[in-house]
């Protein structure tokens, strides 16, 4: 039995919830509550976030209603989502947000959680392998996962009208009033390791992925709504209001599974999206005779009459009361012609050749020519970062490429391009994300290497070493729990709500990663394993890409056995020969030993995972119950097959973060 956990990039997003007033319009909702006056209903709009997986292009899940629970009476459903359900691609919002409902005339009051009912029949789970997935994963590129393998764990209802409904309390209660401004983010995480496990149990013909949403999900708090990122939102234009200030867009989503050419489901919710009357808007037209050459509006006045009925792709950004404005819109009278530009992560970077490989929704790994005058965004920003191929050949001062595989982008075509691949007429860098194992961290920055695990038939090089700064101590911050901070900080995968901020935030990050687990053998040791979030010209490092935080991963350690049961009076086992790459590799030598953290509200996300007659079971254990402590120091006995994820400690043990135990297994593989 093999299990396969996601461990991202960066683990915080999958699925969020964003609530803010000031945008007005329509929307596809039911309420049990009857709207009242401006004084005593909000407005919420709402959104979808995640992060990427290396192996995957596709996850794709079915939201078929969202409902605030008040703080006393019923439920109140604020989205229902149209028939049939869009699927999203929750692999496509890396740290980004999707807006799935403009709500108005939300009742007022206090609310304490959310509800999400999510779509749990055959097929309503679509997993696409990724364009270049890691060396020895049970997918094969670009295929997608039979129905049939895909058991969604919680479902209920009858045959044909099976859902999975979700509660999630919120943090901080959610007041709503007239007039009022409200974020909340509400996410799934699909780092967990419980979130998709992979079974292979001896002499079954197909694996069995196991997706369970009831994985942690918790209350994201957002202090900043101009912070919040969003996707490139996709609709047809409704209508240019007659001051030519706004043009209002049916949001649209593309058909799964994706065809060619694409075709749009278009929705009834509305959005409402202002030119850039300061800075100017960047309009292509996709159909016209100049398609590469962009117009810049500071209002809609001179395309009025061209955009009703035109499909656009937008990319916008909040401004603090709520409206949306946009930086960049493409528009054509199809909606392939705006689809089609590639959207993704960035599988491999060919420097000698100037060619870039996105993976795409359907799991191809797209290739894209860089040309001369490929231009670089990053975010929604008007900002250009470079030019052509001296950035993309380029690097960080501290030896970094400037793209990187693991990079968010979306590029656009242009649409008079000759060459094969076609040129990129953009590059929008919505995510510059490194990571990987830390060495000589300093108080300036630290080094990063990554060695990627895949079968690299492209070209790419993707493999890199060199140095990260960290931003300024005075550059403006927001931490993850939605507080202003200064300069770089960091946190511990599991405790996301602990940042380590302000003045000893580097000196205890140096501190920390200088830690490594020494398993001996052929394996050796594992360092600390970090994921950074990065921006552009930055005053610690202009010109070039510096850490505004980084997130301390759990490093993977090989899938071993239990040596040395688990102790109640230390809280530890010993974990020991680790299962060796091949059969002739020598195994590891050392053991090592894994602490179990037991303590409520930060403790060790412990699994038992078991098959029986075909179904798999993912069953949590708390070990801050001392009845689920109990059994856990039952169940981890000498030679049981254990999984761990954690960090690595002074003293060469592993502080665990989750812990995965197996038990009716015929086989470890």
């Amino acid at each position: 039995m093999r299990s396969r956990s996601f461990l991202l990039l960066v683990c915080l997003t999958a699925l969020a919830l964003l609530l803010a007033s000031g945008c007005g319009g329509g929307s596809n909702t039911s309420s049990t509550s009857t709207s009242g006056s401006s004084s005593t209903t909000g407005t919420i709009q709402l959104a979808v976030s995640d992060d990427p997986v290396e192996d995957w292009s596709v996850v794709g899940v079915k939201l078929l209603s969202v409902a605030l629970v008040p703080s006393s009476g019923s439920a109140v459903t604020v989205v229902t989502m149209p028939t049939p359900a869009p699927t999203i691609n929750l692999l496509q919002l890396d740290q980004l947000g999707e807006i799935i409902g403009n709500i108005s005339g939300v009742p007022s009051g206090t609310y304490t959680a959310v509800q999400l009912t999510l779509s749990a029949n055959a097929g309503d789970v679509s997993l696409i392998a990724s364009g270049d997935p890691e060396t020895g994963f049970d997918v094969a590129e670009g295929a997608k996962v039979a129905s049939s393998q895909v058991q969604i764990v919680g479902a209920t209802g009858s045959s044909g009208s099976q859902t999975v409904q979700l509660s999630v309390p919120l943090s901080t209660p959610l007041t709503v009033s007239g007039g009022s401004t409200n974020v909340v983010d509400v996410e799934f995480d699909l780092a967990h390791p419980a979130f998709l496990v992979e079974h292979s149990p001896s002499g079954a013909s197909a694996a069995t992925w196991a997706v369970d949403f009831r994985a942690p999900v918790r209350h994201h708090a957002h202090a900043d709504l101009t912070k919040f990122l969003l996707r490139h939102h996709y609709g047809q234009v409704a209508s240019v209001a007659t001051d030519n200030t706004t043009i209002t867009i049916d949001k649209a989503y593309p058909v799964y599974p994706i065809v060619s050419p694409e075709t749009a489901t278009v929705t009834t919710t509305t959005l409402p999206i202002l030119a850039d009357a300061t800075n100017g808007t960047l309009f292509y037209n996709l159909d016209g005779s100049s398609p590469d050459v962009p117009q810049t509006l500071t209002s809609f006045q001179t395309v009025a009459t061209l955009l009703p009925n035109m499909y656009v792709r937008v990319a916008a950004r909040y401004q603090a009361n709520g409206t949306l404005v946009a930086t960049r819109i493409y528009a054509s009278a199809t909606f392939n012609t705006v689809w089609a530009n590639p959207e993704g992560h960035v599988l491999h970077v060919n420097t000698s050749t100037n060619v870039m490989h996105v993976t795409k929704d359907d799991g191809t790994a797209t290739a894209v020519q860089i040309g001369a005058n490929t231009t670089f965004y990053f975010q929604t920003t008007s900002t250009v970062l470079g030019t052509g191929t001296s950035f993309f050949d380029g690097t960080t001062t501290g030896g970094l490429p400037n793209v990187a595989r693991g990079f968010k982008v979306n590029v656009t075509l242009d649409p008079l391009s000759t060459t094969t691949p076609p040129t990129a007429l953009s590059v929008e860098i919505d995510n510059a994300r490194y990571n990987g194992a830390v060495t000589l961290p300093t108080s300036t920055g630290f080094t990063l290497t990554r060695n990627f695990c895949m079968g690299d038939h492209r070209g790419g090089r993707d493999d890199y070493s060199g140095t990260l700064n960290y931003i300024s101590s005075s550059t403006a911050n927001t931490s993850q729990t939605g507080s202003a901070v200064s300069g770089f900080y960091w946190w511990e995968f599991a405790y996301p709500t602990l940042e380590d901020t302000g003045t000893t935030a580097v000196t205890d990050f140096v501190s920390t990663t200088n830690d490594v687990v020494n398993f001996g053998g052929n394996l050796g040791a594992l360092p600390s394993f970090v994921q950074t979030e990065s921006i552009w010209n930055d005053p610690a490092a202009a010109g070039t890409w510096a850490a505004k935080w980084a997130i301390l991963m759990p490093t993977t350690a090989p899938l071993g056995f239990v040596s040395a049961p688990y102790s109640t009076s230390t809280n530890t086992f010993i974990y020991t020969v680790p299962e060796s790459n091949s059969s002739t590799a020598a195994t590891a030598a050392n053991p090592v030993t894994v602490d179990i953290l037991t303590t409520a509200g930060s403790s060790t996300l412990v699994y038992q995972v078991d098959r029986q007659n075909g179904a798999i079971t993912v069953t949590a254990q708390d070990p801050s119950n001392s009845s689920n402590l109990a059994a856990i120091a039952t169940n981890l006995a000498t030679g049981v097959p254990v999984k761990v994820y954690g960090v690595p400690k002074s003293d060469g043990s592993i502080k665990a973060y989750t812990l995965l135990y197996y038990t009716h297994t015929v086989t470890t593989k």
